[in-house]
């Protein structure tokens, strides 16, 4: 679809924001606008009462052509039900997807089968997301034929044993049945059954989560090297931060249905500027044993979806709250500095105490070099953040 037929409408949703970008820069191939899930959840006695549990709330993000977006956070935050919000696997309560300039909300079953193709999932667990009753090649082949891609039979155990090589296995695993094969080995499968219809995107929901750590490093550089031969983009869904920073062009942080914090991957965790992403960076181990790095312990639990507290939902563990500000107003995911493509819903980033703010968003890029002077190494954002807040946190090696 040319730039020239795209409404006005898709054309803002997909420039939307000051993103700094090169002279040419990749078209968007995927955008979402305010999408938003809630899923009726009945309790009480006898289950008589309804609640709405927002599981993905206002959601605003684009993964370009050719790019891999990363998306963490922690468990139920809503990472996986956005993925599928995307594709359409399940259908959201309202908001806006755009894939490569068409809005596909209203698109019937007929309609998405053509886009069906373009957009694929490699599932979590490659223990049940394969049918045990299916061989390898008709587990791969299904999407084929369904799609008529293949003009005979021959054509089509071609096109699977090619597939097959891509992902790295040999062709002589054709009639054999799951239960055959390794993890690693299963998730290659997987990788080929989404790879079989030609997609151009693909969400990778934590694709090597329940894989030996050997298996993972296998599977990320068959990812990378995917992407590279075929011009693939990726939503790559993962808890794990190192890996996400590895294969992540740009990077999302979630937190109870909505993104806190969004930016290039290399600046993103240089200079995290939510309180949550510290507090995930600071989980993450370092391989060095010298290194001394700061523990950031959030106190509280994660509130409930289905009641989630007014203002910023991450206020009330928060070692930066601004009462009266942050536990009435909810912050807009906005830029720090203009045109740097960093984004962050807080009113607080850069831990400024709160008698020194003339208002909640005054003076965000403006912090100096004082209000970390009691941190140990002024030079450590993260450190110079805790030291200010006065928070109390435990050193480990």
């Amino acid at each position: 679809m040319s730039a020239e037929s795209k409404s006005a409408e898709t054309r803002s949703l997909e420039t939307q924001g000051p993103e700094a970008r090169p002279a040419n820069p990749p078209r968007t191939l995927v955008a979402t606008e305010n999408l938003t899930k809630y899923f009726p959840v009945r309790t009480g006695l006898f289950a008589r009462k309804t609640e709405l549990l927002r599981a993905v709330d206002g959601v605003s993000l684009r993964v370009r052509r050719g790019e891999t977006m990363g998306l963490v956070g922690e468990s139920g935050c809503g990472k996986s039900t956005l993925g599928r919000l995307i594709l359409r696997l399940i259908e959201p309560t309202y908001g806006r997807v755009v894939y490569d300039g068409r809005e596909i909300g209203r698109y019937s079953a007929s309609e998405m089968r053509p886009l069906r193709r373009k957009m694929q999932i490699i599932f979590q667990d490659p223990y049940s997301s394969l049918n045990p009753r299916m061989t390898v090649h008709d587990i791969v082949a299904e999407a084929i034929r369904i799609h008529k891609l293949a003009s005979s039979r021959a054509d089509e155990t071609s096109m699977v044993v090619d597939l097959l090589k891509k992902v790295g296995l040999r062709s002589d695993v054709l009639r054999r049945y799951p239960h055959e094969f390794s993890g690693g080995q299963r998730q290659r499968i997987g990788i080929a059954r989404a790879l079989a219809v030609q997609p151009e995107f693909i969400v990778c929901d934590e694709p090597i989560s329940a894989l030996d750590v050997s298996i993972q490093a296998q599977i990320i550089n068959l990812l990378a090297e995917l992407q590279e031969e075929l011009g693939l983009s990726y939503l790559f869904i993962s808890h794990d931060l190192r890996v996400v920073e590895h294969v992540s062009h740009r990077v999302s942080v979630m937190y109870l249905g909505k993104i806190v914090e969004q930016g290039a991957s290399e600046g993103l965790y240089e200079n995290p500027l939510h309180p949550y992403t510290n507090a995930l960076l600071a989980a993450v181990p370092d391989p060095d044993p010298a290194k001394k790095r700061l523990r950031i312990v959030l106190e509280g639990d994660v509130p409930s979806p289905t009641a989630p507290p007014a203002g910023c939902s991450f206020h009330p563990r928060c070692p930066r709250i601004l009462r009266g500000t942050c536990d009435k107003e909810v912050p807009p995911l906005a830029e720090i500095e203009p045109g740097s493509g960093h984004r962050v819903a807080c009113f607080n980033p850069h831990g400024v105490s709160p008698g020194s703010l003339r208002a909640p968003m005054e003076g965000r890029g403006e912090q100096d070099a004082t209000d970390a002077s009691d941190a140990t190494d002024a030079t450590d954002l993260r450190e110079a953040t805790d030291a200010t807040n006065g928070a109390d946190r435990e050193a480990t090696a």
